[in-house]
């Protein structure tokens, strides 16, 4: 027993002389997790991924730390670091214990479980980069794997604060604003990119600022002031599938949707005025089969060569069995839709009867990413037999929409060339919607008349009387 204890104190002694170990033997280390193939649990959404680090301390796992939640993804990379403590002569056991978090429990005790995988704090040292199968309960191997990378943080104890905002971003979204998050990414010595900073997500709103964050500058570009940096913007349609219950298009068995809401209450209303309720329907922003291209101006019933519908009801059934057939894209261009009704209402100025009267009714969220060339098509459109009432459906920020109706001020095209005449009306649906068919109607088709008036009195074109109406009805070509 001496005899090794002498041993021992010997190689200590000389290891010590030979600068082997350092005292105390303990440095920072840095751990990055990501995962890919998570299996879904659920068939009908994609798993929110959480990963909880747990190391055992006398035959006992305990938590250590956990990631954020990262929504509906089966390959998350988290942005969230784990710095532990690395003792050299230690063996010290991890556990990665990877969970589905719902949206409505945030409890691990609740959350599913989608596997595990154990190893050495030294085993990820060791080899920078750590990639492992995901084992299941009765510890079977399941499609899904997570790679861990650790860094050995410097002396460097410096951090940096970081401020970002941006401003007219492009809509990703058809029917509401993007809801944008920013990522920053570093330019690791082999050329890979790697996750530094991942910020919150600021919904619905094109002109993001984010909250200010501290990162190590360790982290960052691993103490190298010259290491670059990617900082990419990446968007999300926060209007989802029809299917989500979220959707504004969300297609209930038994209520309508938002924009079903706003269909039937100002087209109603609209439809008394039209002769022979034949009303054209179209869609814009999405992809439309079969080659699900982008379109800004497609037929709801996909009948190009005549897109009318028979009444509000058609125009309803359309779009409903337009809806599963298209996929939501973006982004919201409206100039092509006032193009399309222009051109009809252009060769109508040319007839001698100048019998017809365009009212172009447009449900959208409210956010244009086309506004340039939509002025410029209202400016060409107030020399035509025509309106436009643009209703605001959803709680989206109209600000930009209100320029487009000249009550605040003459609306000019991005040339500077003025409107003949103010010819937009904009409702926001939502402070209607529980108004009386009276309140409604009078709001939404408020400044339609005047409208009307002031076209064919520009055209010095007088108003027949009724026998003059029916004759022209009776006998004209």
């Amino acid at each position: 027993m001496k005899k090794n204890l002498g041993n021992r104190n010997i190689y200590e002694s000389a290891a010590s002389t030979l600068g082997l170990f350092s005292s105390p033997c303990l440095t920072k280390v840095e751990l990055r997790v990501a995962c890919k193939g998570i299996s879904d649990r659920d068939a009908l959404s994609k798993p929110d991924p959480c990963v909880v680090l747990k190391m055992q301390s006398h035959g006992q796992w305990l938590e250590v730390d956990r990631t954020e939640v990262i929504r509906s993804s089966i390959h998350p990379t988290f942005s969230k670091v784990f710095t532990v403590d690395f003792y050299f002569e230690e063996v010290q056991r991890l556990r990665f214990d990877l969970y589905d978090i719902s949206s409505t429990h945030n409890g691990i005790r609740e959350a599913d479980f989608l596997g595990a995988m154990e190893c050495t704090l030294g085993q990820i040292v060791s080899q920078r980069k750590l990639s492992k199968s995901l084992l299941k309960q009765g510890n079977t191997a399941g499609k899904s794997s997570i790679t861990v990378i650790a860094e050995e943080l410097s002396g460097n104890d410096d951090y940096v604060e970081l401020s970002f905002s941006a401003r007219k971003l492009d809509d990703k979204d058809f029917f509401s604003k993007s809801d944008p998050f920013l990522e920053i990414f570093r330019m690791n010595d082999d050329t890979t990119l790697q996750l530094v900073h991942r910020t919150e997500t600021v919904m619905n709103n094109l002109n993001p600022v984010w909250k200010t964050f501290k990162v190590s500058v360790n982290s960052l570009c691993s103490g190298d002031h010259d290491r670059t940096l990617k900082v990419a913007i990446d968007f999300t349609a926060s209007n989802g599938d029809p299917r989500n219950s979220c959707s504004l298009h969300y297609i209930h068995p038994y209520q309508p949707n938002e924009y079903l809401k706003a269909l039937v209450a100002v087209g109603e209303i609209c439809q008394d005025y039209d002769s022979d309720k034949m009303f054209p329907a179209f869609g814009f922003g999405a992809r439309i089969p079969p080659d699900f291209k982008v379109s800004h101006d497609f037929a709801v019933n996909f009948n190009e060569e005549n897109p009318e519908c028979a009444g509000i009801q058609g125009v309803v059934e359309a779009y409903q069995s337009c809806l599963p057939k298209i996929q939501l894209y973006g982004p919201t261009n409206i100039a092509p839709i006032i193009q399309k009704v222009a051109c009809s209402a252009s060769q109508e100025m040319h007839t001698k009867e100048a019998m017809q009267y365009f009212i172009l009714l447009i449900l959208t969220d409210g956010v244009i990413t086309d506004m340039a060339d939509t002025r410029e098509a209202i400016v060409h459109a107030s020399h035509l037999p025509m309106s436009v009432i643009i209703v605001g459906v959803g709680n989206a920020d109209f600000s930009d929409m209100q320029m487009l109706d000249g009550d605040d001020g003459i609306l000019r095209s991005p040339k500077g060339e003025p409107v003949l005449r103010d010819i937009v009306q904009f409702v926001p649906f939502r402070n209607l919607k529980h108004a009386s068919p009276a309140a409604l109607a009078k709001t939404v088709l408020a400044e339609v008349p005047n409208q009307v008036v002031d076209y064919y009195n520009s055209k010095g074109i007088k108003p027949k009387c009724m026998s003059e109406y029916e004759s022209s009805r009776t006998f004209g070509p």
